[in-house]
């Protein structure tokens, strides 16, 4: 089926398409009150406010209304929001309950060796003929993104005019058709696809390290050689963690 061609529905299109993301950001704090001062920033730069409006945006990228928004900021750190939706030119109400777009976030640091990581869980799951690839690329920009873990996949099946099942509705070989170019320039990606049941996964991993983008209240220069070194090795292993999900020999 071509990417033009469309199916002639009977009824409503009862697909569900989920759009899954694991996104997280690597940093190096030096001392405690550096760690601590890494979270507050975290919780100031992606609270309850900042979040919803991401995805007020991803809203308006995937054309569809707002029906109910929840929201939750956590002690000591981390947020929430979850966003009913509905496509903007439906109009049978029975529908209009079952899409939805949520985030959480996940700070943490470890005082071992000073690194702090931030992870923000995003979920975009539409039914009819909202897709939520349209929100792909805008989300991937909008956090700070050393490593990206995508899932797409879409469940149910749609009954044409003549009564033939179709569990899907539109052509996808892999995730990384729908990353724009100057996405695929920045990241290696490396796909895991279980075609026959429509599932999509796509890792990603910044190709550039450059030390001073991890760096969190500490300049480059306040940094000896070994210390420098030592910091590289460490932000290295885990982002090499992370991508792999596993852990590497000290």
């Amino acid at each position: 089926m071509s990417t033009n061609q469309k199916i002639q529905l009977h009824g409503f299109n009862n697909l569900t398409k989920s759009l899954s993301f694991s996104i997280y950001d690597i940093s190096w704090a030096k001392s405690d009150q550096h760690r601590s001062e890494y979270l507050s920033y975290i919780d100031k730069q992606y609270n309850a406010n900042r979040l919803t409006a991401i995805l007020h945006e991803v809203v308006e990228i995937i054309d569809a209304n707002v029906l109910n928004i929840s929201r939750q900021d956590y002690e000591p750190q981390g947020a929430s929001v979850t966003m009913l939706i509905s496509e903007r030119s439906q109009t049978l109400a029975a529908h209009l309950d079952k899409s939805h777009i949520c985030v959480h976030t996940y700070p943490e640091s470890h005082p071992h060796n000073g690194i702090s990581t931030f992870r923000a869980d995003i979920e975009v799951s539409t039914c009819g003929i909202i897709s939520p690839l349209k929100a792909l690329n805008f989300l991937i920009h909008s956090f700070d993104s050393d490593v990206v873990t995508v899932d797409y996949r879409v469940r149910g099946f749609t009954r044409d005019v003549n009564g033939v099942k179709h569990y899907i509705d539109h052509q996808i070989n892999s995730i990384q058709d729908y990353l724009t170019a100057d996405v695929q320039e920045l990241y290696e990606m490396m796909d895991v696809n279980v075609y026959q049941e429509n599932i999509f996964h796509t890792k990603m991993l910044l190709k550039a390290f450059d030390i001073k983008r991890h760096l969190f209240a500490t300049g480059v220069n306040e940094l000896s050689n070994n210390e420098r070194l030592a910091v590289e090795q460490n932000l290295k292993r885990e982002i090499s963690e992370i991508f792999y999900a596993r852990n590497v020999s000290r």
